[in-house]
């Protein structure tokens, strides 16, 4: 087995592990600080709408040996505003420029034919009108708007509302950074980049229902026994599940930055970097947000409840005496043993049902005792 089996197991029998609901202060502070940053970001910044949320007009040029750079100027010399110039796989240019109407575009049209020395006839013009992409980012508010309400509906029924509101904000914290991200980078928003911030919602609340379904697994009966709180349970089911989580976002990872950095950056691909950019800083921020935060904010929240407040003073009262003892409660507790009982079984009857991973019990032959005590072990 890998180093990296080993550890998934001895993090999911809870023999290591890594205290993340108790410094979940310091995840919430950088994920404020991180939000704070992005938010500042899109208010100073703003977002470099596509063409096709703001309108205009698109030139597709055939093969020239003038640069994108230099298209560029060319461009925004004769429409007189910001234009966009991307190298196509045929040798030619795609030219978008916004806010072009439809007067305009034949006059840019022939300049441009003009600066690239083609022929006009050759240059294939599409003009985009706003009300387009105002419909556009309409259905992307409302598909957002349906998928939220559907998602707290359902993991409050499958859960509890609890964890349908820390799932929440761990999806708005995901948004958010994915968003502002956009915003500092001055990447174009297309209806790619719409695509891509959907899909991510989805693989960002698939690690946090993995985690969620194993601590809902845990902390069954969890009040009728003294050894752990809410918070410990919750983070034992963190690390139960965290390589779990790591190999499934790594692996989702891989093609993602491979059509960010290959595809658009060494290749120069450019039209792939509003969907890769979605789903890179989507996918990266979800599986932050369902370790260090939504599982963190049940806890929190959890904890806030009469019964789970009553557990901890037991808990810690507990803890308290035995220290003063010199007792130790880190394994469990002593129970008492026959000849014929395995250990294994007695530490696990010892454990509380429902707390800690599940071990596994081994079935004893049903023959084992019989006739003992008599003489000669043969039934009378």
């Amino acid at each position: 087995m890998s180093k990296l089996g080993n550890l998934g197991a001895r993090l999911y029998r809870g023999e290591v592990g890594y205290d993340f609901v108790g410094k979940r202060k310091l995840w919430y502070g950088i994920s404020i600080l991180i939000t704070i940053t992005a938010i500042v970001g899109l208010a100073v910044r703003g977002l470099n709408m596509g063409i096709e949320f703001e309108g205009g007009a698109v030139f597709n040029t055939p093969k020239t040996s003038i640069s994108a750079s230099q298209a560029e100027e060319y461009a925004e010399e004769a429409a007189g505003h910001d234009a966009i110039v991307q190298e196509l796989g045929t040798g030619g240019l795609r030219i978008q420029i916004a806010g072009v109407d439809t007067d305009k575009s034949d006059s840019i049209k022939t300049q441009l034919a003009e600066d690239l020395k083609v022929d006009p006839e050759n240059i294939a013009a599409e003009l985009v009108g706003p009300s387009w992409g105002d419909q556009i980012a309409d259905k992307a508010w409302q598909g957002l708007g349906i998928f939220l309400v559907l998602v707290v509906i359902y993991l409050a029924i499958a859960f509890e509302w609890r964890m349908a509101l820390a799932a929440f904000v761990a999806l708005i914290h995901d948004i958010t950074i994915t968003v502002g991200i956009y915003a500092l980078v001055g990447f174009e928003v297309t209806p790619g980049t719409v695509i891509g911030l959907l899909t991510i919602l989805g693989y960002s609340l698939y690690d946090t229902v993995v985690v969620f379904d194993s601590l809902k697994e845990q902390t069954k009966d969890l009040t009728k026994q003294t050894r752990w709180t809410y918070s410990e349970v919750a983070n034992r089911s963190i690390n139960s599940t965290l390589v779990r989580s790591i190999n499934t976002t790594v692996v989702a990872l891989l093609p993602v930055a491979g059509l960010l950095f290959i595809g658009g950056g060494v290749l120069g691909a450019g039209m792939l970097n509003d969907i890769s950019l979605s789903l890179f800083v989507g996918l990266a921020a979800g599986a932050y947000s369902s370790i260090f935060i939504a599982t963190p904010l049940v806890a929190d929240l959890k904890e806030l409840e009469p019964q789970m407040k009553a557990l901890k003073k037991r808990v810690l009262a507990k803890r308290a005496s035995a220290a003063a003892k010199g007792e130790s409660l880190e394994a469990p507790a002593a129970v008492e043993s026959h000849d014929d009982e395995d250990p294994e079984d007695a530490a696990a009857a010892a454990a509380p049902a429902g707390v800690g991973p599940p071990r596994p019990q081994r079935s004893q032959p049903s023959s084992r005792n019989r006739g003992r005590g008599r003489p000669s072990g043969k039934r009378r």
